[in-house]
This record gives C-alpha cells, sequence and structure tokens, in this order.
C-alpha cells in the first residue's frame, strides 16, 4: 500500500520518551493528541490536527499494565482509522501477551492470536515490532509485520566494549537459535542450560551444556520479566566454574522483586534497550552501572522512513 501524505508519529502513555527519541531521528514533530483519561480511568484519547491521507505510525509498546496499554493502542487506531489516515502502522516495540503462543496446557487461551485479531480489526494496516518471544507470532496477524532484531544493536555494543575469552549461554533450548547467532558475530563460543519450568515465573535450572569453567559469559535472551530465570542461569554458571557473568536482553520487563533479585545475583552487568521505560525501582541498579540500556530508536526511525519510502526493511534485519 502505497501512501502520499507526510510521515506522523503519534505516542500513546506507554513509551512517550522512545516515540520522541524516533522523531529526532526522522526531524519531525510528535503528533498533537489528548492522552489523558477520565476520572473512572477510560482512556481519553482526541488526535489534535489533521490526519487525512497521511502516513501514521503509533509508538505504543504492551507493556505493564499491559491491558491499559492494549486498550490505548486499540482505541488510538480506531481514532486514526475514523479520521482517513491513509495508512496506520502499530509500532509496537514489545509484543505482550506473547508467551501465550500456544495451547500446551489444558483449556489455556492463545492470547498472542488475540491481541494479533484485535489490533488488525481496530484499523493498523501493519505492524512493526522488535524481538517477538516467538517469531511464528507474525503468522497470526493477517496484515504485514515487520518484525525487527535488536541483536545489531547489541553486537555493535559488544564490538565497542569488548570481553575477553567469551562463551555466549542460551537460557534454555528454545533460545539455541538466538545464542548461535550472537556467538556467530561475536567470535565466541555457545553453551546452553537445560531448564524446566513447572509453574509461570518459576523455573529450575538443571544443567549446563558446554565447557564454561574459567570463561566469561554472555546469557542471551529476548525478555526478562521476574529475573528469576536469568538469575538463576548465572548461578549454574558459576556453579560451573564460569568467571565474569554477564546478560543482555530486549525488552526490560522487571516485574515483581527482579530488582533485588539481579541487585542479589552472580551478574555482573545486564544490558537491556529501552522498547520498555524501566520503572523507577531499577533506578540505582542503572546508576551503579549494573544495568545499562541501549537505545533502538534509530533502528525504529530507519524502518519507519523506509516503510514510508516502500524501500526494504531487510537490511536491518540479522
Amino acid at each position: 500500500m502505497s501512501v502520499t501524505g507526510n510521515i506522523k508519529i503519534f505516542a500513546g502513555n506507554a513509551n512517550r520518551p522512545l516515540a520522541e527519541e524516533i522523531c529526532g531521528h526522522l526531524n519531525v514533530d510528535l503528533g498533537r493528541a489528548t492522552t489523558g483519561r477520565f476520572s473512572d480511568g477510560e482512556f481519553n484519547f482526541q488526535i489534535e490536527e489533521n490526519v487525512r491521507g497521511t502516513d501514521v505510525f503509533i509508538v505504543q509498546p504492551t507493556c505493564p499494565p499491559s491491558d491499559r496499554h492494549l486498550m490505548e493502542l486499540l482505541i488510538m487506531q480506531d481514532a486514526f482509522m475514523r479520521a482517513s489516515a491513509e495508512r496506520v502502522t502499530a509500532v509496537i516495540p514489545y509484543f505482550g501477551y506473547a508467551r501465550s503462543d500456544k495451547k500446551d496446557r489444558p483449556r489455556v487461551p492463545i492470547a498472542a492470536k488475540l491481541v494479533s485479531n484485535l489490533i488488525a480489526k481496530a484499523g493498523a494496516h501493519r505492524v512493526l515490532t522488535i524481538d517477538m518471544h516467538a517469531s511464528q507470532i507474525q503468522g497470526f496477524f493477517d496484515i504485514p509485520v515487520d518484525h525487527l532484531y535488536a541483536a545489531p544493536i547489541v553486537v555493535d555494543y559488544f564490538a565497542d566494549n569488548p570481553i575477553d575469552n567469551l562463551i555466549v549461554v542460551a537460557p534454555d533450548t528454545g533460545g539455541a537459535e538466538r545464542a548461535r547467532a550472537y556467538a556467530k558475530r561475536l567470535n565466541a563460543g555457545l553453551a546452553l542450560c537445560d531448564k524446566r519450568r513447572e509453574r509461570a515465573n518459576e523455573a529450575d535450572v538443571m544443567n549446563v551444556v558446554g565447557d564454561v569453567e574459567g570463561k566469561n559469559c554472555l546469557i542471551v535472551d529476548d525478555m526478562c520479566d521476574t529475573g528469576g530465570t536469568i538469575c538463576k542461569v548465572a548461578k549454574a554458571l558459576h556453579d560451573n566454574g564460569a568467571n565474569e557473568v554477564y546478560a543482555c536482553f530486549t525488552h526490560a520487563v522487571l516485574s515483581g522483586n527482579a530488582a533485588n533479585n539481579i541487585a542479589d545475583s552472580y551478574l555482573k552487568k545486564v544490558i537491556v534497550t529501552n522498547t520498555i521505560p524501566l520503572g523507577e525501582n531499577m533506578n540505582s541498579l542503572v546508576e551503579s552501572g549494573r544495568i545499562e540500556v541501549l537505545s533502538v530508536a534509530k533502528l525504529l526511525a530507519s524502518a519507519i522512513n523506509s516503510i514510508h519510502d516502500e524501500t526494504s526493511v531487510s537490511s536491518l534485519f540479522i
């Protein structure tokens, strides 16, 4: 779908600083809109400029509180559709509900499919996202999905800040492909952990596959929620003779007791991106250098520009 109107970037309340940073890279102003709430908590949205015939991009990760931010996104899409925007792209740096992508237990929903249906039905013409929990979720959508990866940003960081005697670690077998890609680009070894998860947000590391003794380890994953898994992996690596343990993940959900878990862990440093804004409870870890945040704004701005110009986005993929 080719558009003739200008790019317009709008944001909900989920991650406005990221939207403003994207606008800086694109040299455009953030769109004017009301993004408040009525006294009963309902989202009060109104576009405060003409968007007829324009190419609209809504920056809104569905991060916690996920239900609230998802509803904001749906209402915003509906408003732009009714205001005759020529195309609406939902820029969802973090796609929530992605962990519910299959029916792996009796009588459970596939919430990722439900959310994809809602986004398409509410008026989005396409979706732009980063590091979905499972790549096959792209197939849940009946509209185009541009699925970017934060790996180039993270790899560039470690190229500028190299770690000697490095081995990349997948925290579970499902993350082996991602870890292999990092290991190849960082010219490092590869190991993985055998993990069993009995209940949500609870995991036990059973075994480390690969020689990590005397090595500096980098655990890579797409997201970190409570930090329980990644901290147990760090302990398992330490118990198997690893020297220093680092971690990097794209989406810093970091809910519950995550701050304390990381502070009390064997993790020397954690690298995250700003797809999700860090909570105030993480300030001390950021100030101490224990957590470092990399920006995905330039990556998203490049993708937005390519989508608008109808040029290939594949050069941004890993």
